[in-house]
């Protein structure tokens, strides 16, 4: 597979995850991005035995989107930190069963989620439960759209929280669950179509350089299709 960099240096690697790769080896044995990235810096630079890369943030399987890896210890250890003080800034777009008004924007969605670890899993649930954690997201409707005589809203998702799911569930609870999601949203999707979900925008400072680093990347306008774009031909 060919890997698509968007940015990097000596430190750090920010590559696009295409959808249906998981980002770490998983028990299917599949390719990974991990695996990718170690390939590729091998061959780039001609490395001899391992390559150490760094992961310090996940994708989703199905989602794809802008992730970025780290190259030295100390950059995966300064990225690991950002993220837990939540000084990385990561936005999506995803695609929801339901016509949500156009004049919904900035709208927050705050909830208790729990996992259900035996089936991998999260639902809505109040803050008293037992291991739940707040959940909060911030949502703009970009635009309604119809496809294949259905109605669809394409939405901008600005993630406070890096809970578990924590889109597709948080969607799920107020009636408009993501397409393609077969998990969340059973009565309106059908098992093969992708999830419509993909993490277009990532920021953080560098880890070793006096920067502030933003990439986008939006699926639909890489492929110059304006329709769901898990299905563009």
């Amino acid at each position: 597979m060919k890997l698509k960099v968007l940015y990097e240096d000596n430190h750090i690697i920010v590559v696009i995850k295409p959808v249906g790769i998981p980002v770490q080896q998983d028990k299917t044995g599949d390719l990974d991005m991990l695996r990718i990235i170690k390939d590729y810096l091998k061959e780039k630079y001609k490395k001899p035995g391992n390559v150490y890369l760094g992961l310090v943030h996940r994708l989703d399987r199905m989602v794809g989107g802008v992730m970025v890896f780290a190259k030295t210890s100390k950059a995966a250890s300064r990225l690991s930190e950002y993220i837990r003080q939540k000084n990385v800034k990561k936005k999506y777009l995803a695609i929801v069963n339901a016509t949500l008004p156009l004049d919904n924007k900035d709208i927050k969605l705050e909830n208790y989620l729990v996992k259900n670890e035996r089936i991998n899993m999260s639902k809505v649930v109040n803050k008293e439960v037992k291991n739940s954690k707040l959940a909060i997201l911030e949502y703009s409707v970009v635009k309604n759209f119809t496809y294949k005589n259905k109605k669809y809203t394409l939405v901008d998702v600005n993630l406070y929280t890096g809970r578990h799911h924590q889109i597709r569930v948080q969607f799920a609870n107020i009636n408009a669950p993501l397409y393609g999601d077969i998990k969340y949203g059973q009565k309106v999707n059908k098992v093969g179509q992708n999830l419509a979900l993909w993490s277009y925008y990532l920021s953080f400072f560098h880890p070793t350089k006096d920067e502030y680093l933003e990439f986008t990347y939006k699926p639909y306008e890489d492929k110059n299709c304006d329709k769901i774009w898990s299905e563009c031909k």
